[in-house]
């Protein structure tokens, strides 16, 4: 649940591969001491079988200032996959004959605009139009300071509408938050309360809750941003996100979540299809997740410096999670290759060697570049001697340089390779490339 725009996360999908059974755990161990040497990743895995855990691995810090250590019960704030199961309570609330799925807004917020014409499955399926409060452009100026129920609903209303209702999908963490609403309402509880009670407990997640301050003595991690070195991150008030993104969990408690959630322990198989019922690519509180020709669900998450992912492939009976509270590599490269070993496919290990380029010689690679590709463009500045690059309408973030005239940024997968005598650039992402030119 960050103020930035939130992508799905979206593994490479190839159909009729063949899978051998070797999991490599000694490759995958070389990876995250790569990981942990280069200071590129900090947080927690699991990979589970048949409600087992095969393979876990933590690395970092849980807290950087007094150097305790992030291990497998370390808790972590996991943002968007609390969707997850705030979608599983609203079944749950179905099945007992509470709301429907077809019930409208109105029924409980009228004065929402639109209300009449959005239903729970519209606010489950990102379908309803109503504004992301988390897009507000005044939210990091509120988003530390606790917010009442009045005061959240005030603010989505005030945000009203993007689209009409049903006429497409968008994410919007506002329809989690009134879900959480819901919620209370209907079962005449607290989202903590009924998170612990109807899940926590009958599962025995003995580290899964809503979360509050963050606390070491609990073993609970803060977050952090990397700009140079590691930086502490701010708290977001747990009393904002709610439903929508306020759970802390561990990697072993969300796989054991997962696995409970597509065996019926918590919900019905009809009301997990009704889940997995996708449109214009949204879930009921789900994303399709698939890895080569393996299908999985799951979401991900990210909230201040946190961010995590959770993937179920049912058929297989493996469910994978992480959760980090600072990462400079991209956690879907770990997530896949946490995936590869133990399908027995190849993967690889990130090279983090940089060459040094002095300031001055930065220069020639400053200016704006457009394509005919892609509509944003690239803005590439200097700050302090390192190399900055900035999309449209996107937060800037650092390159490092790996080889002549060439650039990466590991976390976001994103590679540049300039030719200097043309003023060109080459953007090499997620297996696309796409050529800019100076403008």
């Amino acid at each position: 649940m960050r103020k930035s725009v939130f992508v799905p996360l979206v593994f490479l999908l190839i159909t009729g591969s063949i899978f051998s059974q070797e999991f490599d755990t000694k490759k995958l161990d070389s990876l995250f001491a790569t990981l942990e040497t280069h200071d590129r990743f900090m947080g927690s895995v699991a990979l589970s079988k048949n409600g087992k855990t095969i393979y876990s691995k933590t690395t970092g810090y849980a807290d950087i200032e007094t150097k305790q250590k992030i291990n497998t019960t370390t808790k972590f704030r996991v943002g968007s996959i609390s969707k997850m199961f705030t979608s599983a309570l609203t079944f749950m609330a179905v099945e007992e004959n509470k709301i429907t799925l077809d019930q409208p807004l109105s029924n409980f917020f009228p004065s929402i605009k639109n209300a009449s014409d959005i239903t729970i499955g519209h606010l489950l399926s990102h379908r309803s139009g109503i504004m992301n409060v988390t897009s507000l452009p005044s939210y990091l100026l509120w988003n530390t300071q606790p917010k009442t129920r009045t005061q959240l609903l005030e603010l989505i209303e005030q945000g009203g509408s993007v689209f009409n209702p049903d006429s497409k999908a968008e994410y919007s963490n506002s329809n989690y938050i009134l879900l959480t609403f819901i919620l209370e309402d209907v079962f005449k509880d607290n989202y903590a309360n009924l998170i612990k009670a109807r899940i926590a407990v009958p599962l025995k997640l003995s580290n899964t809750y809503v979360g509050s301050s963050i606390d070491l003595t609990n073993n609970e991690a803060h977050s952090y941003s990397y700009d140079t070195q590691w930086k502490k991150s701010f708290e977001t008030h747990m009393s904002i996100p709610l439903g929508a993104g306020a759970i802390v969990s561990t990697p072993n408690d969300l796989n054991t979540f997962a696995r409970a959630l597509f065996e019926g322990k918590l919900i019905t198989s009809e009301s997990l299809e009704q889940m997995k019922t996708f449109k214009d690519g949204y879930g009921m509180g789900l994303f399709e997740m698939p890895y080569f020709s393996k299908k999985g669900f799951g979401h991900n998450g990210g909230i201040d410096g946190f961010s995590s992912q959770l993937a179920i492939f049912p058929k297989d009976h493996i469910s994978i999670a992480l959760t980090s509270n600072g990462t400079r590599y991209s956690n879907n490269d770990i997530f896949i290759a946490v995936l590869a070993a133990y399908y027995g496919k190849s993967f690889d290990i990130p090279d983090f060697s940089t060459i040094e380029i002095a300031a001055e010689d930065l220069e020639k690679y400053l200016g704006t570049y457009a394509s005919h590709q892609k509509k944003l463009k690239i803005s590439i500045t200097q700050n302090n001697g390192t190399l900055m690059a900035q999309a449209t309408g996107q937060p800037s973030f650092p390159l490092e340089a790996v080889a002549k005239n060439v650039f990466e940024f590991h976390l976001a997968g994103v590679r540049l390779e300039f030719d200097l005598e043309n003023k060109t650039m080459l953007l090499k992402q997620g297996g696309g490339v796409f050529k800019y030119k100076m403008e």
